[in-house]
């Protein structure tokens, strides 16, 4: 009897370790593990606002990359937000980017909206 307590036990606690676990995925921003081969795109800002590392790139509502980093242009004087986007989706290179933020008190995400043009974006890319 007892080591079926024991099992028992067991067994809620790493149900408990696992619902830990998918909450400081949820918490970190993380809960999204993409295999996918990616490429990588920056877009020039003048204000990020509370942008941040491993933000969602959303294209219509749809979860299309992260960002992967913030940094400062000494020469033009605005930020850089690198972020890679899934080899799977492909955007032309007149696509504008634009930062929002989710709900009225939501974390703020970047937003790409499509262009018409017909070549497309390449790794390396840069939106103005």
């Amino acid at each position: 009897m007892s080591k079926r307590i024991e099992f028992v036990v067991g067994v809620f606690v790493l149900l408990g370790l696992l619902a830990l676990a998918f909450l400081a995925m949820r918490a970190g921003n993380l809960s999204t593990f993409s295999m996918q081969p990616n490429y990588t795109v920056s877009a020039y800002f003048d204000n990020v606002g509370s942008l941040k590392k491993r933000s969602a790139v959303k294209s219509n509502g749809v979860v299309v990359g992260r960002v992967k980093g913030i940094a400062f242009d000494n020469q033009t004087y605005r930020a850089i937000v690198e972020f890679d986007i899934e080899e799977q989706y492909e955007f032309p290179t007149d696509t504008s980017a634009s930062i929002k933020t989710q709900g009225l008190i939501g974390e703020q995400y970047l937003d790409l909206t499509p262009g018409a043009d017909e070549s497309v974006l390449e790794n390396g890319s840069s939106i103005m």
